[in-house]
């Protein structure tokens, strides 16, 4: 069967998503989600780190306000967690500090040991006009069919933001390739501004792996509004475009539900026997949303797609299924309070999901492993 063509994709999604479903049927779900008893925040600031920048020629303490925003891979038997790190240099607001990835190891999925320096920032490279002063933000990782584990992060130099894809074959040394839409229709989205990607995956001998769908890799991405890309390569990637030429949107905001101010991509979706299961980041509105949250409130939902047609929406919760309750999910920068996934591991037959809290700190959620319905093809 010959691949979707990408314009071919517009004529069809309207129909599609017009007739979408809201669905009581949760057997395609992951989950349901539950902390641990003990142990989160599974990772919170250190003010003793200590990191030489290699563009401010200084030692900095790279994690000391905040920790947060994971994403997660298996690797060697253990649990890789690449978490956002907030330094203490800028204003005291909210994007104004520089951020770099540390990496932290676990062999039971809730207890870490961490790096003493980040694995990924920004340097004196080719992407330094891109991530200083701001630095790399919010990643989401995949492992790729060869063991490659490929990165998509939001490159922030506090005037724009894009994102960025980097390979790695260890976690420790990365490879930074840009902007992911950089050379996407000669330059067409050069000068976008567009952030939180995650790269379609199968559960493959209890990895999730890279996976193509007729022929190509697929991506959702965004914020506002979440849209869907193809690449070859999972380096350079093409936004799949709708009859006017405008990236389409497959999933919306909608009124009094958790994400009615916006939906915005979660940890890398997974390609199930059910379909495309898709965990994404929705915000409260101030006016007009979910009356049992508090406004601006980020929770996560679920969505699923039709395994053949990723742009094909089937069902969508709700409700959240992981909503901030805890003081550490509502304490801390982000005043509203978060439980923002972007980390998800199948480890010792759980389903565990990493999230942020509050702008602030990491924590860990744990479902059932999968079933049959949600083993890959």
């Amino acid at each position: 069967m010959l691949p979707i063509p990408r314009r071919m994709l517009a004529p069809i999604f309207a129909v599609l998503l017009a007739g979408a479903q809201q669905t009581g049927h949760r057997s395609w779900q992951i989950g349901p989600f539950t902390r641990p008893a003990a142990g989160n925040p599974v990772i919170a600031p250190n003010p003793a780190s200590v990191f030489h920048d290699p563009i401010r020629g200084t030692a900095v303490h790279w994690e000391a306000l905040h920790t947060f925003n994971p994403a997660a891979v298996v690797r060697n038997g253990v649990v890789d967690v690449l978490y956002r790190a907030e330094d203490d240099t800028g204003a005291m607001q909210i994007g104004m500090h520089t951020s770099r990835l540390g990496l932290a190891e676990s062999a039971d999925g809730i207890h870490f040991t961490r790096r003493a320096t980040p694995v990924f920032f920004p340097a004196r490279d080719t992407q330094e006009l891109r991530e200083w002063p701001g630095g790399v933000e919010d990643p989401r990782i995949v492992e790729a069919e060869d063991g490659t584990y490929v990165l998509t992060y939001t490159q922030w130099n506090r005037r724009t933001y894009s994102v960025g894809i980097a390979t790695s074959p260890d976690l420790e040394h990365w490879t930074k390739h840009g902007p992911a839409f950089l050379d996407a229709e000669g330059g067409k989205y050069a000068n976008l501004k567009y952030k939180s990607a995650g790269i379609v995956t199968a559960l493959r001998d209890g990895r999730l792996i890279a996976v193509r769908i007729r022929g190509r890799y697929w991506m959702y991405w965004g914020e506002g509004a979440i849209h869907l890309a193809t690449s070859q390569d999972l380096i350079h990637w093409m936004p799949v475009e709708d009859a006017r030429g405008e990236p389409v949107q497959v999933l919306r905001p909608r009124p009094g539900r958790f994400d009615s101010s916006f939906p915005e991509t979660g940890p890398p979706p997974v390609l199930t026997q059910r379909g495309i299961v898709v965990i994404y980041n929705g915000k409260n509105a101030a006016s007009g949303g979910d009356p049992q949250l508090e406004a601006n409130t980020y929770s996560a939902g679920e969505a699923l797609f039709d395994a053949q047609n990723p742009a094909h929406l089937l069902a969508r919760t709700d409700d959240p299924v992981l909503k901030p309750t805890f003081p550490y999910e509502k304490t801390g920068q982000y005043e509203a309070g978060t439980t923002f996934a972007e980390g998800l591991v199948c480890f010792h037959h759980q389903w565990l999901l990493y999230y942020g809290c509050a702008d602030s700190l990491v924590a860990v959620a744990i479902a059932p492993g999968p079933g049959e319905e949600l083993e890959s093809h």
